[in-house]
């Protein structure tokens, strides 16, 4: 397994615990980090932070995206792998998309129920749809 997918992982088990448990996941991965066995990469961290700080917004895109459930509603592995996949599509220029579905699909399959790999993969493909494309890098002027 790369690196990067065991550091998703991990930031998933994080996430899953500290909802399920109604604690902060900031708290959770501090107490990770403090025992460190195994240790905990640095991309685990970043994750989890980042999902952490911008769970609000998360939440209502997953809301918006997920037809017939509520967030509050969904399966709790369901609903870590889908913020963090969240997080990873939409504030992180330095994943590819389809890195970002097919580590989602692959956590759920592995995580989760027999429906929960089509259930994320249909989330994060109609909010890949319906994203903005992002903004052309300006290219600079010429020198004169």
């Amino acid at each position: 397994m790369a690196a990067r997918s065991k550091a998703r992982k991990r930031a998933v088990d994080v996430l899953y615990e500290s909802d399920v448990r109604g604690t902060d996941a900031v708290t959770t991965l501090a107490d990770r980090l403090a025992h460190a066995d195994p240790p905990v990469p640095d991309y685990t961290v970043e994750l989890v932070e980042g999902v952490t700080g911008n769970l609000a917004m998360l939440d209502r895109v997953l809301g918006e995206h997920s037809e017939g459930w509520t967030v509050a509603r969904m399966p709790p592995v369901d609903r870590a792998v889908l913020r963090l996949a969240l997080y990873e599509l939409l504030l992180r220029a330095d994943v590819p998309d389809a890195v970002v579905i097919d580590e989602a699909v692959e956590l759920a399959k592995t995580l989760s129920t027999d429906e929960s790999p089509r259930f994320v993969n249909g989330i994060l493909g109609r909010v890949l749809r319906e994203r903005p494309p992002a903004a052309p890098e300006p290219v600079p002027a010429p020198p004169e």
